[in-house]
C-alpha cells in the first residue's frame, strides 16, 4: 500500500506544470465535477479574519438554502464550541459576510433571517457591466479599403437640435450590508476606575482586607495575591461604606463566574465597578417618606327621599331633578 501511494504521489507531482518550488507548499489540483464550493481568496486569505471565522464562513457557504446556521446548529456540525462559533459569527457580521435581518410575515409574525454574502465588497460597490471582449488577432477581419466619397450636394439646413439637458445621476442606494458591530481593531472605550470611598479609614481598610483574604474560603477559584488584595481594597471599602453586607458583596462578586476563570482579580475589579450599589439615602430623604400624604375628601353617595335615586351630597336630601320639580310646584302654587 505504501509503494502504491508513493507511486501515485510521484506521478501526480510529475504532472504539475512548471518547475517545482524548492520550499513551501506544492499544489496538486485535480478537477472536481460535483460537490464543490467556490471560495474567493478575499475570504480564504482575509487579513483580519481568524481561521475559525474563515472555516465557519466556508461551512455556511457550502450549506444549501434554508439550512440552520445558528450557534447550536453549527456546534452540532463542527468540533468547535459554542463560544468560538459565536465569536466567529461576530467577526463575519463585522466584515459584512453575515447579516441578520428582521422581517414581518403576512401573518404578522416577526422572524429573523440570516443572510450570507460570499463577496460583500462586490455587493457594496458593484462593478460596471463589462463590454464584449475584443476578438483575438487571428480572428479579426481586415478593415475594407474606403471608397472615394461622392461630392456632397448642398441642401437647405434645418434648425439645429435643442441642446440636451444634463440629467443628474441617480442617488446611490443604501448598501444592503452595513456592519453594525465595530471591528476588532476599533478603539475601545477606556475602563472606568475602581470605586473609591470618601475616606479610607483604618476600620474600612481592615474590613476590606479581611474580606478579600477570606474570599477563597467561600469560592476557591478566587484565590488572590497580596498585590491583588491591596489593589482591590478601595473598591470593597466603597461597597462597605454604602452599607452593603459582606454576604451580599460576596454573592455579587463570585456568583456565576466564567469557566475557566483565568484572571479572578480582573473579574472582581470589573464587578466592583459595574455593580456598585447606590449610596444610602440621607435623613432628609427618609423623612420625606414618613410625611403623611395629602388626603382628598370624597363626597359620599346619598339616596333621594322622593325617587330613591343615588346622588353625591354631603348630607341626605333630594336629587337635582326632584329639587327642580319641587321648586316648579312651589312657584305654580304661589
Amino acid at each position: 500500500m505504501d509503494t502504491q501511494h508513493n507511486t501515485a504521489l510521484t506521478r501526480a507531482l510529475a504532472e504539475v506544470p512548471g518547475p517545482l518550488p524548492t520550499s513551501g507548499v506544492v499544489h496538486i489540483t485535480l478537477p472536481q465535477t460535483d460537490r464543490f464550493t467556490v471560495v474567493g481568496n478575499h475570504l480564504a486569505q482575509h487579513p483580519d479574519l481568524s481561521c475559525t471565522a474563515v472555516g465557519i464562513a466556508v461551512r455556511i457557504q457550502s450549506l444549501p438554502q434554508g439550512a440552520k446556521v445558528g450557534i447550536k446548529a453549527l456546534a452540532a456540525r463542527c468540533k468547535e464550541g459554542e463560544k468560538r462559533i459565536a465569536a466567529a459569527l461576530r467577526e463575519l457580521e463585522a466584515h459584512g459576510y453575515l447579516r441578520r435581518v428582521r422581517e414581518r410575515l403576512s401573518s404578522g409574525r416577526v422572524i429573523t433571517r440570516t443572510v450570507f454574502c460570499n463577496q460583500p465588497a462586490a455587493l457594496l460597490h458593484p462593478r460596471p457591466a463589462a463590454g464584449p471582449a475584443p476578438a483575438p488577432a487571428a480572428m479579426q477581419v481586415p478593415a475594407p479599403v474606403p471608397e472615394p466619397a461622392p461630392v456632397p450636394v448642398r441642401m437647405p439646413t434645418a434648425a439645429p437640435p435643442a441642446p440636451e439637458v444634463p440629467v443628474a445621476p441617480p442617488a446611490p442606494s443604501a448598501p444592503l450590508f452595513v456592519p453594525r458591530v465595530p471591528p476588532p481593531t476599533a478603539p475601545k472605550a477606556p475602563r472606568r476606575p475602581l470605586p473609591q470611598p470618601s475616606e479610607l479609614t483604618p476600620e474600612l481598610d481592615r474590613a476590606a482586607t479581611a474580606f478579600l483574604s477570606d474570599l477563597h474560603r467561600h469560592a476557591p477559584q478566587f484565590f488572590l495575591s497580596e498585590d491583588d488584595v491591596r489593589r482591590l481594597v478601595p473598591g470593597v471599602a466603597a461597597w462597605l461604606e454604602r452599607a452593603a453586607r459582606p454576604d451580599a458583596i460576596r454573592h455579587a462578586l463570585t456568583d456565576d463566574p466564567p469557566q475557566p476563570l483565568k484572571h479572578p482579580a480582573k473579574l472582581l475589579a470589573h464587578r466592583l465597578t459595574e455593580l456598585l450599589p447606590p449610596a444610602p439615602p440621607g435623613v432628609d430623604a427618609l423623612a420625606a417618606l414618613d410625611r403623611p400624604r395629602p388626603r382628598f375628601t370624597v363626597t359620599p353617595f346619598q339616596t333621594c327621599d322622593d325617587c330613591d335615586r343615588a346622588f353625591r351630597s354631603p348630607g341626605p336630601g333630594h336629587c337635582r331633578d326632584c329639587r327642580q320639580t319641587r321648586a316648579a310646584y312651589a312657584q305654580a302654587a304661589a
